[in-house]
């Protein structure tokens, strides 16, 4: 069976698809509740630290991400199996909770499709291959990034740290890129951001970035390389630059405010891995620095 999709075309690249709804159906919780842990977590180490008695009401965990059951944030109802379909149960439920008719959040289906889009994407420039393997790891992980950076300017290192060893171990088998770029691409990735920080800082006495930054950037270095970094930092700084103006254009957003740059790395770095080589060449051969 397995032969059967991986050898025609059109089941693979179905399967990557599906295969990415579901992913983002998790995704959706391991952006959701990894903050949430977080923060217990550190409201705990802060109690024991200063003593204090812990209340009855914060006693008690956020849920955990693998086995504890999805619920409405507003009515408590325990989401079933058929109405947990990536997609379709959004359609099929209007938008809304079943038992309490409260609106579900837009964000569960538009991450859905996104992996999904993005999983089709990596499957069909890698082919059945172990890249594409890879590939969809880093893409999972970027998106959770993301999603989470978005939502409360956070990049937890369990999934920073993660990207960055899953990178080095992977150029042990040349995935992307050997080990020596691997180790030179992680080393390169984290100071680059860490001197444009304490400059930042040193000039204006205020934090540019965070530390999450460093450690993304980081990752990217290690599955990519120290060859694309530029390309990164390059696309990254472009994009987060021409969002940022938009927003501040529209008045979404403030100009004191400070904006994630987790999400603007994540893009650049994932749009590096599948076209960067490329992206390089075509850049070297118009301006007349590659060769004929």
């Amino acid at each position: 069976m397995l032969d059967l999709i991986t050898t025609s075309t059109p089941l693979f690249l179905t399967g990557a698809f599906i295969f990415g709804l579901l992913i983002g159906s998790f995704l959706n919780v391991v952006i959701l509740r990894i903050p949430a842990r977080l923060e217990f977590d550190w409201h705990c180490q802060c109690r024991d630290l200063l003593e204090l008695q812990v209340p009855e009401e914060a006693s008690e965990p956020p849920p955990g991400i693998l086995w504890s059951r999805s619920q409405c944030p507003k009515c408590g109802h325990a989401i079933k199996a058929h109405e947990n379909i990536p997609l379709l149960s959004y359609l099929f439920l209007k938008g809304r909770c079943s038992a309490c008719k409260a609106a579900i959040s837009q964000r569960y289906p538009i991450v859905e499709a996104i992996t999904g889009i993005l999983f089709l994407l990596v499957a069909m420039h890698f082919g059945p291959t172990v890249e594409t393997l890879a590939a969809l790891g880093v893409t999972g992980i970027l998106i959770a990034l993301a999603g989470i950076d978005i939502d409360h300017q956070l990049l937890p290192d369990d999934l920073t740290y993660f990207l960055l060893w899953s990178g080095l171990f992977a150029s042990l088998f040349n995935v992307f890129t050997d080990p020596v770029s691997s180790i030179i691409g992680a080393l390169a990735g984290y100071l680059s951001l860490w001197l444009v920080y304490q400059l930042f800082r040193l000039l204006t006495g205020k934090e540019g970035m965070g530390y999450g930054d460093f450690k993304l950037l980081a990752a990217m270095g290690a599955w990519m390389g120290w060859q694309l970094l530029p390309l990164v930092i390059l696309l990254s700084s472009l994009v987060g630059a021409v969002v940022g103006l938009v927003m501040i254009g529209l008045r979404r957003h403030q100009s004191s405010q400070p904006m994630p740059f987790g999400p603007y790395i994540a893009l650049a770095g994932w749009i590096a891995l599948l076209w960067g080589d490329q992206i390089v060449e075509a850049y070297m051969r118009s301006s007349g620095l590659g060769g004929y």
